[in-house]
């Protein structure tokens, strides 16, 4: 089917810019936008969502863990991350496995969620997603949530799981400015890919192997700001966040409190140039303050990440450089780490994603077909632990029918270039997004 339309779509003219690109610039998340418009709505309440059903398929066990592996701990050696399944960057598998004596394998905590299908073909529902947006026609005031349901199997059986991932009320206060404050649970300010957290949004299926330091969502408040220079058809904004857990995803940093006491301080400043055909938009992004995986206030976690967007035709190219350094916890046993991994390791990562899209649209059918393909390169490092190098390319289809259907079908290969052991670990995986 995607064939027949692609032949087809392949004669008319592609669209002015990829429809499944990030929508809004540097505005916290598509869902968000209206927030900066103080005008009130028809509706005072809205209710959004999407369903996300997929099929994925991993090789080996799911893992990146050797089989022969018996360094500990076993996911300081390897990416755990990367044969990934979903939008969410659920991996197949994150079980350890045994030892040659039949004892699991020890693992320190740094871990993805996991869809628990292993190397077993499966159907995945994905997310289950409702939106609820209220708008003030009093105040220029908007109170938004967003709710997940993740059906999943672990030790326990069949479970759904419900994360309260985005609840904050935000405020224009200036009516003639762009100016909106924000306070809550909200997404990062760090960069560019947490435009694209949500299925619906996302131009492929799995995030970049960099989301898991900048795409998480937590507890604080936030501004956004934007200049418009008409004359030079460009604009300037500024982004700015004090939250407890910075950008780091859930699974590895807590977000509903600090530990410390003291909040992680972020922004992003941002250029845009928007012209007819060609729109061009770049950042840079800082990160600074306490870890919030350990109790010492005085041990940090520092991002620093360069991004960029352009737009030509139906052309779409983005990506983004990210740095990562973190502190060790405090050698006081007491202060060091936290719950089941009181441990709490000196870290570093860097590297970069670059992606690309092309969209077709059919003339006189409501067919879109974006073919798109992602390039990233990321080292790590905890330190005493041997450095690994790893690379990942992904290539895809995302047939959009109308606007709320999309099917997307996607491979990843994976690569151990150098300090972690050489596994069968590529994906291949597909989803089907009902937008309501």
């Amino acid at each position: 089917m995607a064939v027949a339309i692609g032949v087809a779509c392949l004669a008319g003219a592609p669209a002015p810019a990829a429809a499944q690109a990030p929508v809004s610039d540097d505005d916290p998340a598509p869902a968000d936008e209206a927030a900066a418009d103080p005008s009130p709505q028809a509706a005072p309440l809205v209710v959004t969502g999407y369903v996300d059903v997929g099929f994925a398929d991993a090789q080996g066990d799911g893992t990146s863990f050797h089989p022969a592996d018996t360094r500990a701990p076993l996911d300081y050696g390897v990416d755990p991350f990367a044969p990934a399944v979903n939008s969410r960057g659920d991996v197949a598998s994150t079980a350890p496995g045994q030892d040659a004596l039949g004892n699991p394998r020890f693992v320190n905590g740094f871990l993805p969620r996991s869809a628990g299908i292993g190397g077993t073909p499966s159907f995945l529902l994905n997310t289950a997603n409702v939106d609820l947006r209220y708008t003030s026609s009093e105040l220029p005031v908007m109170v938004f949530t967003r709710m997940h349901l993740l059906p999943r199997l672990d030790s326990d059986g069949e479970t759904t799981r419900l994360l309260l991932e985005q609840a904050f009320g935000r405020i224009a206060p200036i009516k003639s400015a762009e100016l909106a404050i924000s306070v809550g649970k909200f997404d990062s300010v760090f960069g560019i890919e947490y435009l694209e957290n949500q299925a619906n949004f996302r131009v492929g299926i799995t995030p970049s192997l960099f989301a898991r330091y900048t795409t998480g969502t937590s507890v604080g408040i936030k501004a956004f700001t934007r200049f418009q220079l008409i004359a030079i058809s460009s604009a300037i904004s500024i982004n700015a966040s004090a939250t407890n857990s910075g950008s780091f995803i859930e699974p590895l940093q807590g977000s509903s409190r600090s530990l410390t006491g003291v909040p992680v301080g972020a922004a992003r400043l941002g250029y845009e140039l928007n012209l007819p055909r060609v729109s061009v938009r770049v950042g840079t992004s800082v990160e600074y303050g306490p870890r919030n995986d350990q109790l010492d206030r005085e041990a940090t976690q520092r991002l620093w990440g360069i991004d960029v967007r352009v737009y030509v035709g139906g052309l779409s190219v983005w990506g983004e450089y990210v740095d990562v350094a973190e502190d060790e916890g405090s050698g006081d046993g007491k202060l060091s780490g936290t719950g089941a991994y009181p441990v709490a390791s000196a870290f570093y990562a860097r590297g970069f994603w670059l992606e690309a899209a092309y969209e077709l649209r059919c003339t006189g059918a409501p067919f879109r077909l974006t073919p798109y393909a992602r390039y990233e390169r990321r080292h790590g490092e905890f330190v005493d632990f041997a450095a690994i190098l790893v690379d990942r390319v992904t290539s895809g289809l995302n047939l959009g029918i109308g606007e709320r259907v999309q099917i997307k079908a996607e491979y990843l290969l994976n690569r151990e270039l150098e300090g972690a052991p050489t596994v069968r670990n590529n994906v291949f995986t597909s989803s089907v997004v009902w937008t309501w």
